[in-house]
């Protein structure tokens, strides 16, 4: 569609309309002199970790992924048939993985969930019904699994962890931010934190029953966590960046 600038003034909502369906060319004396088009919000599920050079133009399946690891030292996750290499946490990372687990540790002791740290293989299959359909491994930095009885006879964990918990680091930011959010949302993970070492900061989602986003917080490192699933679990952010 073409428009004059003076019909634009004039009108300038009815083109803000007719913009969702068709760009827009601005005219003035007869020719071309600006372009109004629909903006689209960046789909950040679509951001992708860096590879570390192993980047595919095609899904991945389990097997390939398996034989990957396999034979190698590394390791990786699958998701959504993409392969991500994980990098060597750095000390600051270690630190808090560890003041968070301690805390864990000392709120489940004697209770019938558990609390756990990477290196750990998670599987999850996101709306389908069976991994097969919809393979993922993941390895969170803690979870807290509750259905102990998905342990197999192999000790491997095939359950869906209750709460979730991934620190920050420069390469994982985007993967844990959107892609790891999207794919905890719709397995059926309960609640997840993002722990943000720059900024000392914790994002703490809670996700519905019917696996959407029902709540998120923003909390500060003067501010106090308190888990959405589990009654008492509060933890002072002053004591996860104590050290950092």
């Amino acid at each position: 569609m073409r428009v004059n600038t003076t019909d634009l003034q004039n009108a300038f909502g009815k083109y803000l309309s007719l913009v969702e369906k068709e760009d827009i060319i601005v005219t003035k004396n007869g020719k071309s002199v600006a372009k109004l088009i629909r903006y689209t919000e960046p789909d950040y599920f679509l951001v992708h970790e860096e590879a570390k050079g192993y980047t595919t133009t095609r899904k991945i399946s389990y097997e390939e992924y398996m034989e990957l690891v396999d034979s190698s030292d590394q390791r990786y996750e699958l998701i959504d048939g993409e392969i991500y290499l994980l990098a060597s946490p750095s000390i600051k990372h270690q630190i808090v993985v560890n003041e968070i687990s301690w805390h864990f540790n000392n709120y489940f002791r004697g209770k019938s969930c558990r609390s756990l740290t990477a290196p750990l293989d998670v599987r999850l299959f996101g709306f389908a019904t069976k991994f097969e359909e919809d393979p993922n491994v993941v390895q969170p930095d803690i979870v807290v699994i509750c259905d102990i009885d998905k342990v197999n006879d192999s000790n491997k964990y095939e359950g869906v962890p209750t709460l979730v918990v991934e620190v920050l680091s420069p390469s994982n930011k985007g993967k844990d931010m959107a892609v790891k959010l999207n794919l905890y949302m719709k397995s059926g993970v309960s609640e997840y934190w993002v722990v943000n070492l720059e900024n000392k900061s914790v994002l703490q989602y809670s996700f519905s029953p019917e696996r959407d986003i029902e709540s998120l917080k923003s909390l500060k490192e003067e501010e106090t966590i308190e888990s959405s699933v589990f009654a008492e679990l509060k933890i002072p952010l002053g004591d996860i960046f104590a050290e950092i």
